[in-house]
């Protein structure tokens, strides 16, 4: 079974959230996502300063079976991107809560996180 870490907020498309202050978030792809993948050799982040749209394209992760879209769990402008996992993409394998973080947001609406997934709720949708 997956690890799905209980103070996060996740995606049905398989996207985390984390909150680093009020209004700014992190965002990675979950345990589940990284091992439905299988090893991961490629990562597209959207640009610093970029505005996301909740639910839009806005990356990619390639691996040796398929590429897949990376989705913004949430909308608002990009204030930070994980150069090191883009160089090194096989972090997103090995650490995906951690190391293997994506990119943060400057959200536009906070409350937006707390109609994510609960991590029950996530685990519920795995199961189904």
């Amino acid at each position: 079974m997956s690890q799905v870490p209980a103070d996060l907020r996740y995606t049905a498309e398989h996207e985390w959230v984390s909150a680093v202050s009020a209004d700014v978030v992190r965002v990675g792809i979950t345990d589940h996502a990284q091992d439905a993948l299988g090893d991961i050799v490629f990562l597209t982040l959207p640009a610093a300063g970029a505005t996301v749209e909740a639910g839009q394209a806005c990356g990619e992760v390639e691996s040796t079976k398929s590429v897949s879209d990376i989705y913004a769990p949430v909308s608002g402008v990009v204030t930070a991107r994980n150069e090191a996992a883009e160089t090194a993409p096989e972090t997103l394998n090995s650490d995906p809560y951690g190391s293997g973080w994506l990119f943060e947001v400057h959200v536009a609406d906070p409350s937006a996180v707390d109609a994510l997934l609960s991590a029950d709720a996530y685990r519920a949708l795995l199961s189904e």
